[in-house]
C-alpha cells in the first residue's frame, strides 16, 4: 500500500470517528437507535471517502471548500476556530495546515508551529534560528512560513 493510500485511509477514518463523536453519537442520546441511523451511519462511510478524495485531491479550491464545510460542521460556534495544538496533529489536522495553513491566524505558537510540523518547541526554535522558518512581527512563526516547509519536505519526500 503506498503512502498516499495510507494517508487517504487514515483520513477517511478519523472523519469517520469524528462524525460518531459529533453526530452520531448526540443523535442516538437523543432519539435511540434506529434504521434510519444505520442508513446514515452507512453513508457516512462513503461520504467520509469522498471527503478524503476532496481533502487530498490536486484541486486546492475543492480541498479548501471541503474542509470549511467540515470544520464549520463539526466546530460550530460563534468564535474563530482555534484549534489546540494537538488538533494539528491529527490526519485532518496536517491536510488543513498543508492545503489551506491556519484558517483564522496569520502567525502561530512555537508549540503550534511544533504541532503542525511534526518537531517539538525546541525543533521550531532551531528552524528559526537557521532561516527555515520566519517570526511573524507580532510574534510566533508565520504559518506561510509553516506551509512552505512542509511543501518542501513532501517534494523532497517524492524526489522532486
Amino acid at each position: 500500500m503506498s503512502a498516499a493510500d495510507r494517508e487517504h485511509r487514515a483520513l477517511a477514518a478519523h472523519l469517520l470517528q469524528l462524525l460518531e463523536r459529533r453526530f452520531f453519537d448526540p443523535v442516538e442520546i437523543l432519539l435511540g437507535t434506529g434504521p434510519h441511523l444505520d442508513d446514515l451511519r452507512d453513508r457516512a462511510v462513503t461520504q467520509a471517502a469522498a471527503w478524503a478524495d476532496d481533502l487530498l485531491d490536486d484541486d486546492e479550491r475543492q480541498a479548501a471548500h471541503t474542509l470549511a464545510r467540515l470544520v464549520g460542521t463539526l466546530w460550530p460556534g460563534d468564535e474563530m476556530f482555534d484549534p489546540p495544538a494537538s488538533w494539528w496533529r491529527t490526519p485532518l489536522g496536517q491536510v488543513a495546515v498543508r492545503r489551506v495553513g491556519h484558517p483564522t491566524a496569520e502567525a502561530v505558537t512555537y508549540a503550534v508551529a511544533g504541532a503542525m510540523l511534526g518537531v517539538t518547541r525546541q525543533g521550531v526554535h532551531d528552524l528559526l534560528t537557521r532561516g527555515k522558518l520566519d517570526r511573524h512581527p507580532d510574534g510566533g512563526v508565520t504559518v506561510a512560513s509553516v506551509r512552505e516547509r512542509l511543501r518542501l519536505r513532501a517534494a523532497a519526500y517524492r524526489g522532486w
